[in-house]
């Protein structure tokens, strides 16, 4: 897939997805119903029509329907409607998406694709009432068109539940030294994360390590938070890292990305000491210079979860 300009910008606070629809199968002569869905562009590799699939004796879940050869690469397809319990009729229109994130490469089979929407994160809302609790583990936001409502789709958490040998590892790599227990009320970290799961994992995981956590559901909320220790600490006198040592913070959010966080927190004269680690499944070669552009202190991607609380222990000590 030909990558856009947006891919090359950051701390715009904008995204592009990919909307695609899946056309629920109905009687015979019934008009089917289509349900719109989006994705990040940057979790696309291609868009390609179905190609021939071989089966699989053994799979994780009958929505893996078998794998494809791409260009010497061997890619499990996943029936995305029967994962979401709208089976869908396949003919000549049927896609398929491939996708890539964690580093690893799946592919979604769906009715078709639309179009590719630019927008502000601002315009993704969570999901809330009734679509919260259809959406479960499947959906991180909605996005309200004039004429069609569209769900940001989890391809994340989906995978992870397919295959749970690909979520997040706990194993901690923690230094030889055993951390000082003065130093553990130090350790003050806001954890940022749209995923509840992720976001008490990632805290939990931390305050395990002697990290005291404070956590948010996106940007905005972050930087709420972050303005009112900025200005207590202004009018009172008191250090910032009093309330704060360290930002940890996943890119993909609704109202505020990660990405603009982190440039906010930079462009800040008194919050730019504090370090901020960009935690997301984003990360790769090609866009880590959008964490760098907007002065992101380190880049962790989720499967070095292991990694974190010893990386951040380094930051926190180093910005002194």
């Amino acid at each position: 897939m030909a990558q856009t300009n947006i891919l090359l910008e950051a701390g715009t606070n904008e995204l592009e997805i990919i909307e695609f629809y899946i056309d629920e199968a109905t009687e015979p002569g019934a008009k089917p119903y289509r349900a719109y869905y989006g994705v990040n562009v940057a979790k696309v590799l291609e868009i390609i029509r179905l190609p021939k699939v071989t089966g699989m004796p053994q799979t994780p879940h009958p929505c893996v329907i078998g794998t494809f050869n791409l260009r010497s690469r061997v890619i499990p397809l996943i029936d995305l409607s029967m994962w979401l319990g709208k089976p869908m009729a396949r003919d000549e229109n049927t896609k398929v998406i491939v996708s890539e994130f964690n580093k690893v490469i799946n592919a979604f089979m769906v009715s078709g694709v639309t179009r590719i929407h630019r927008l502000s994160w601002s315009e993704v809302e969570p999901p809330s009432g009734y679509v919260a609790q259809f959406a479960a583990n499947n959906f991180t936001g909605v996005v309200k068109f004039p004429d069609h409502i569209v769900l940001i789709l989890d391809m994340e958490q989906i995978i992870w539940d397919l295959n749970p040998a690909l979520a997040m590892k706990t194993d901690r790599q923690r230094a030889e030294a055993a951390i000082p227990e003065p130093e553990r009320s130090a350790y003050k970290t806001l954890v940022v994360d749209d995923s509840n799961s992720i976001r008490r994992l990632i805290a939990t995981y931390l305050e395990k390590d002697g990290f005291e956590v404070i956590q948010d559901v996106n940007g905005q909320n972050a930087w709420d938070r972050l303005a009112q220790w900025r200005e207590a600490a202004t009018k009172g006198g008191q250090p910032l890292t009093d309330n704060v040592n360290l930002v940890v913070t996943d890119i993909e959010m609704p109202s505020m990305d990660g990405h603009t966080l982190c440039k906010k927190i930079k462009d800040d004269p008194m919050l730019k000491q504090l370090p901020v680690v960009l935690f997301s499944s984003l990360i790769n070669d090609q866009l880590y210079h959008k964490g760098l552009s907007v002065g992101a202190d380190d880049q962790v991607t989720k499967p070095e979860v292991g990694t974190l609380a010893e990386r951040a222990r380094k930051l926190i000590e180093a910005s002194r």
